[in-house]
């Protein structure tokens, strides 16, 4: 009973400290603003040329569609191929789990892989430890193409983002606190699972058994027969990604004619929001927010017409490609089959892809 009892807290805790924070984060990304401000964000949104967000939508879309296309290069090496669809449907309702609990679509993803193809779990969870791996490694690609374009930018930024700027005094440490933070709840992660190891048999054996499992499914790509596939659409939804996210500067007028280097810093700010919360709320629009202003604080002789501008674009960049997710989301948990059922001409985890 105690044991269970714990299970529903800690499972609460996940579900509601991120996403404390991210509503934290939203409040004080509105509240900093005093009335001037607000009144150019809410100007801004209203002003915005939509067709640049639809369009940024349209290709967050096909991104994910690519995404789900590439799947298949991981899993066809284990001797599974399943169905186009059931990726996809699987790998949507995993990004929208996501929104709620960081990270636990990565779980989400393989169970109903399995449920659809009898895909099993720890394979299946092991071939998205890979995407994860190459998706970390095309992050600093393009981390280190940020640092080739502006350097001395990406530092300002960081240092604005992690001190505060001059000017905020009383907010100087916020980032600090929060990155502290972090720090403190994955040491206490590392700590309690050092403590697990040692103290319970059972728990080495199951762990080691996942991790044997893992390692094939991470290994996979090397025993593809179209490893060069693999990496081409691997560039692809990273192009795609960085695509959507530029495109959106276009919608504002002050932002049209943004920087590339400007673009890159965005884009990096943005993916460690959504590192940060659950689905990078309040964090992503937040830390977009402060690239933008760093980069267009020139224009304006007002410093609030700057930070109206920065958060108003922050804010429909996340907005709009979370609303898309959200929809996509419950149309795949709509659409993914409930119980699979081998046709007699359908041999059970080869189909077409």
């Amino acid at each position: 009973m105690a044991k269970s009892t714990n299970k529903k807290i800690i499972s609460v805790i996940k579900v509601l400290f991120p996403l404390a924070i991210g509503l934290y984060l939203t409040w004080h990304f509105y509240n900093a603003m005093d009335a001037p401000t607000k009144e150019i964000f809410f100007k801004a949104i209203k002003e915005a040329n939509y067709f640049w967000i639809f369009l940024s939508m349209l290709l967050g879309f096909m991104s994910h569609l690519i995404r789900a296309y590439r799947w298949k290069y991981l899993l066809e090496p284990l001797g599974y191929t399943p169905k186009f669809w059931h990726r996809y449907h699987a790998m949507m309702v995993g990004y929208l789990v996501n929104l709620l609990i960081p990270r636990a679509g990565e779980v989400t993803r393989p169970a109903l892989l399995y449920q659809t193809d009898k895909v099993p779990f720890s394979k299946s969870f092991g071939t998205i430890i890979a995407e994860r791996m190459f998706d970390l490694v095309m992050l600093g690609v393009i981390f280190l193409i940020t640092i080739a374009l502006s350097f001395d930018d990406l530092i300002a930024v960081k240092d604005i983002i992690i001190d505060g700027a001059p000017e905020e005094g009383s907010e100087a440490q916020s980032g600090q606190w929060i990155l502290n933070l972090i720090i403190s709840v994955i040491a206490g992660g590392i700590l309690l699972f050092a403590i697990l190891w040692i103290k319970i048999e059972k728990f080495r054996t199951k762990i080691t058994e996942f991790i044997k499992d893992v390692l094939n499914g991470f290994f996979g790509i090397l025993k593809s027969k179209k490893p060069f596939q693999f990496i081409f659409y691997t560039i692809m939804v990273w192009g795609l990604y960085l695509l959507f996210f530029g495109i959106c500067f276009k919608a504002f007028e002050q932002t049209e004619n943004f920087p590339i280097s400007g673009v890159f810093i965005g884009f990096i700010a943005g993916t460690f929001g959504l590192m940060f919360t659950s689905g990078g709320i309040g964090a992503y629009p937040y830390l977009v927010g402060i690239v933008v202003i760093y980069f267009i604080g020139d224009q304006f002789e007002i410093k609030e017409h700057a930070e109206g501008v920065g958060k108003a674009l922050g804010m429909i960049i996340w907005l709009s490609q979370t609303i898309m997710m959200i929809l996509l989301g419950l149309l795949s948990l709509i659409l993914l089959p409930r119980n699979y059922k081998k046709e007699s001409d359908d041999k059970l985890g080869a189909n077409k892809a």
